[in-house]
């Protein structure tokens, strides 16, 4: 038996944690059947257009009621803006628009490029990531070889945005294209489409129109851990990672959204999962190393793929359009500490950098360097070697002002030097000098450095991943995992849960072009904020960071 086995989440495993949580979390949470949804023969006229009065039954859910009336669930917040905040209600009347007043309003997808007087119109379209020439010939109602020869082009290949230009059908067939009639037009032969030039007054859309997303009853994620559960020494982080997932699927099936989920343990990583595993689902989360990743987009096609744990895996996401790096790259939480040190300093106020001098120049003492230096900040560079520790104090209080705030950044991760600069800002401190101190999130983790000197430096730090002990999600998410576990949930428990609630969620609302929301789709979870960005000719990354700020009365505070 190939040593990289499939686990089913209805199946009972030998993992450690994994045994308990599938036997707890019974095969029918994975398959919730909401209650059916019939067309309101109710029909109303409102500001113009035509909408159903519908009245919601017991566990029907947004998603089902968007289905059946063909519309999106965006489209009915339209029309009913306190749902975002009330829910639904058993018995209360929602007014959902009818598909025809809905498809009336839908933009063209299309770009038609007017040509000079006397000339004839040309229709093109922007490649989208998910579009082969199948999808685009079927939404235009030509034949994919038209298409071909329209364009001059060898194969069926095609790359991200690529511009095609779409002859004129014979005859639409049903769906969504654009009615406007558009003659036909001599093609001059380019030896490829990105030689055609692209009209100066043609319009580019950036945006999806909202009629293309359709809501998913169930939604398959495939899960990808090196779990080591054949080699006798399973890995607890991953399986904690796991446990987490299960919790998220269990509670969107109680919310209604339906997931099947299937895991694969990584366990022999020269056997990795190909594109025929994974045919079929909607999300592969996971693995978990830059190098396993990388070899998975090699060998699943154009599934969206997503990074878990590794910050290092953002290098994948400059040439692979359907990868996603989830983990907040370092160099953004660099960026977010400069532009909160921008957003505090008051005139009168003076900004110190400090680094180490003679120190080797690590990666990450690089990156803070150049966003540093890249930035708009007015700053003092002090360096100094730590064997010079106990003779700055009289320099670095030469450069500070003793009217107002000393803003500091440590560019250094160092822990020997970090710890010395802490010391002397105390030092500094308790000589009446006001210092405020801005560190990489890897401050924290600084075993040697005294917690009652971060909190008389009020300690600013910006970081990836931040959990708030008095949310009440926080809470519930805690007395659910202790009941299920009988244990507390690490850090890689709550990425777990927030990584399988935030992209199951966000498939299930937005079908299968789910990830054109990403951009757009900003939220706060668990531990983690997603606020993802879209990479030129790439994927996409998150640049979600959380603020957190050490008060001089022992308090943490997360203030973003």
């Amino acid at each position: 038996m190939n040593s990289m086995n499939i686990i089913r989440t209805v199946l009972r495993t030998a993992a450690i944690l994994a045994v308990a949580a599938c036997a707890v979390l019974p095969a029918q949470a994975q398959e919730y059947v909401s209650t059916p949804v019939s067309i309101s023969k109710e029909k109303v006229k409102i500001n113009g257009k035509v909408c159903y009065s519908h009245i919601v039954l017991e566990k029907q859910t947004l998603y089902s009621i968007a289905k059946a009336y063909n519309v999106s669930v965006d489209e009915i917040y339209a029309l009913n803006p306190t749902l975002r905040e009330t829910g639904l209600k058993k018995n209360s009347i929602i007014l959902i628009p009818s598909a025809e007043t809905v498809r009336s309003q839908q933009p063209s997808e299309t770009e038609v490029a007017e040509k000079p007087a006397g000339q004839k119109k040309q229709k093109t379209h922007i490649r989208k990531w998910y579009e082969d020439l199948d999808v685009i010939a079927e939404k235009y109602g030509v034949s994919v070889e038209a298409i071909m020869k329209a364009n001059n082009l060898k194969g069926k290949k095609l790359a991200n945005r690529q511009k095609l230009i779409i002859p004129e059908p014979s005859g639409f067939i049903d769906g969504p294209a654009s009615d406007e009639t558009v003659t036909e037009t001599e093609v001059q032969p380019a030896d490829s489409v990105a030689a055609i030039e692209q009209p100066a007054d043609s319009l580019e859309l950036d945006d999806e129109p909202e009629w293309i997303f359709r809501p998913k009853e169930k939604v398959e994620m495939t899960l990808i851990l090196p779990m080591q559960t054949k080699a006798g020494n399973p890995s607890r982080n991953n399986l904690d990672f796991y446990s987490g997932v299960l919790l998220a699927v269990n509670d969107l099936a109680e919310s209604g959204i339906s997931t099947e989920l299937n895991v694969y343990d990584l366990s022999d990583k020269s056997h990795p999962v190909t594109n025929e595993d994974v045919n079929g689902s909607d999300i592969i989360l996971g693995p978990v190393s830059p190098g396993d990743l990388g070899r998975m987009l090699a060998s699943t096609g154009e599934t969206m793929i997503v990074s878990p744990l590794d910050p290092r895996a953002e290098s994948l996401v400059w040439t692979n359009s359907n990868f996603i790096q989830a983990p907040t790259p370092h160099k953004a939480q660099y960026e977010d500490l400069v532009s909160w040190i921008e957003e505090d300093a008051q005139e009168g106020d003076k900004v110190l950098v400090i680094s180490e001098k003679g120190a080797r120049q690590t990666e990450a003492t690089l990156q803070m360097k150049e966003v540093i230096d890249s930035s708009s900040v007015q700053f003092i560079p002090f360096s100094y070697s730590i064997l010079e520790g106990r003779d700055v104090i009289k320099p670095l209080r030469g450069l500070m002002t003793e009217t107002g705030t000393n803003r500091v950044m440590i560019a250094s991760e160092s822990e020997a030097f970090v710890n010395d600069v802490v010391r002397n800002l105390n030092i500094l401190i308790h000589g009446k000098m006001n210092v405020v101190l801005y560190a990489p999130s890897k401050i924290r983790g600084f075993e040697t450095i005294e917690v009652e000197n971060l909190h008389n430096t009020s300690l600013h730090v910006s970081l990836g991943y931040y959990i708030d002990y008095d949310d009440p999600r926080v809470k519930s998410f805690l007395l659910k995992y202790r009941a299920l576990y009988n244990t507390e949930p690490t850090q890689f428990a709550f990425q777990g849960y927030d990584m399988a609630s935030y992209f199951i969620d966000l498939c299930s609302r937005y079908g299968e072009r789910w990830a054109a929301k990403l951009d757009k789709t900003e939220k706060s979870m668990l531990q983690s904020t997603f606020r993802f960005d879209e990479v030129e000719d790439g994927g996409y990354i998150n640049y979600g960071v959380r603020r957190i700020v050490y008060g001089k009365d022992w308090s943490v505070n997360k203030i973003r």
